[in-house]
């Protein structure tokens, strides 16, 4: 062994969940001072020698100890406290491949919320309009129609032909509007009133039979999707011809002190709401109340939840993001990540790997994380030339951001495929 631990021999075993990359177990000896490239180079090499058929050069990522490898070998088992003198397992995986920007989408104001649905993308801006776009970059529609920035929107459904998405303003009202896809015509069907204030998040729940709205007046409004009024008790008659028929909320949750920054379903009859008051809560909707308060140290700007990892992801005024087990007896917070020198205002996580999500920050930057890696993002998206408000996942390879740049960045990753 030699006399420096950064070159000291190590007994290594690698090991992986992806069948079609999988080698022999046996133990092999590499210099504790190695980083990934050189483990990479190995690895490739150990698979073209397992597999003759195997030709093309794979990207992974390595885990030791649950974290991914961002340092050498033996700088990371230093910080863990862990011997050089046991076998070590590596985990390797395929690398998320790097996103690069493949559309700028220009806008009249701030681009302020986003949503994507398949190929079909929503904007909301500071002009107090909103947008339909599709992943090629194509502009489709711009609605008016709300008389505030639109602050949050979300796809509701496609039905064939037909697809329904909601909107919030701080004109204090939300909307449900009806796009006929094949005419490119589009008409707001019911207008929610309930809000004393502006509205700033909204999400509608898996099943799409309702939706939740929070507003700066601190309360979470539920709302029902349908676009009759048979099923609505609340409802008052046409108003005015242009905003359809007048909705009121079928519950209002109170408990916030102050502005409801982030709204999200975690199952038919749960919400978890965020707050400036530093809070999290998790609401049963049937019921009204409150079934969980988490405490945080500053003002929340947003929420999400994983239903793939039960894991809730918020950004904070103090630029950390956290992860959060709600169902945790001890430490409720999991994990912090640290990268972002500014307030961070919006999190999503992936909808398809349970290990990925993203974080917008005024700082101007995106980063695209791995829950393993709280140190150091996989990514940084840069491009644009403000702050960013909004960030979403459209599908595995397209990542979408709105700024206070004016614009609408379409960032696509090649999907990650790999030789079996």
């Amino acid at each position: 062994m030699a006399g420096e631990t950064g070159e000291a021999q190590l007994q290594v075993r690698f090991i992986t969940k992806q069948e079609q990359y999988a080698i022999s177990d046996s133990p092999y000896a590499i210099q504790s001072n190695v980083q990934s490239v050189e483990l990479n180079t190995l690895l490739n090499a150990l698979l073209k020698e397992n597999r003759p058929s195997f030709e093309k050069s794979v990207e992974f990522d390595f885990l030791i100890c649950g974290e991914l490898l961002c340092t050498s070998i033996a700088e990371h088992l230093q910080e863990k406290g862990l011997s050089t003198e046991d076998t070590l397992e590596i985990e390797y995986l395929e690398r998320f491949p790097a996103p690069s920007p493949q559309d700028c989408l220009m806008h009249d104001d701030w681009v302020s919320a986003v949503h994507t649905h398949g190929s079909w993308i929503l904007s909301g801006s500071y002009d107090n309009s909103i947008h339909i776009w599709n992943t090629k970059g194509q502009h489709k529609l711009a609605i008016p129609g709300h008389t505030s920035p639109v602050k949050a929107i979300s796809w509701v459904s496609f039905n064939g032909d037909q697809a329904i998405f909601a909107s919030g303003s701080h004109d204090q009202s939300a909307m449900l509007w009806v796009w006929n896809v094949s005419g490119n015509s589009v008409d707001c069907v019911v207008t929610c009133r309930g809000h004393e204030k502006g509205v700033e998040c909204l999400a509608v729940s898996a099943d799409a039979k309702s939706f939740a709205t929070g507003s700066w007046d601190t309360n979470i409004c539920l709302w029902s999707t349908s676009l009759s009024d048979e099923d609505n008790v609340p409802a008052k008659k046409k108003q005015k011809p242009d905003q359809g028929n007048t909705r009121e909320p079928m519950t209002v949750l109170k408990g916030h002190r102050e502005a409801v920054s982030g709204v999200q379903w975690m199952d038919f009859n749960t919400v978890v709401s965020s707050g400036w008051d530093h809070l999290l809560k998790i609401w049963d909707c049937e019921l009204g109340g409150i079934k969980q308060d988490i405490a945080g140290n500053k003002a929340f700007f947003d929420v999400d939840w994983s239903p793939l990892s039960n894991s809730l992801i918020t950004a904070s005024s103090d630029r950390h993001i956290r992860l959060y087990d709600p169902r945790s007896t001890d430490s409720i917070v999991k994990t912090t990540f640290t990268s972002h020198t500014g307030w961070v205002q919006s999190v999503r996580w992936s909808k398809t790997r349970d290990t990925l999500f993203l974080s917008a920050g005024y700082d101007g930057f995106v980063k695209l994380w791995e829950t393993r890696s709280p140190k150091t993002p996989l990514y940084d998206l840069s491009g644009h030339e403000d702050k960013v408000l909004c960030c979403d996942w459209s599908n595995p390879t397209f990542l979408v951001t709105g700024s206070c740049d004016n614009t609408l960045r379409i960032f696509k990753s090649k999907h990650a495929t790999g030789n079996a």
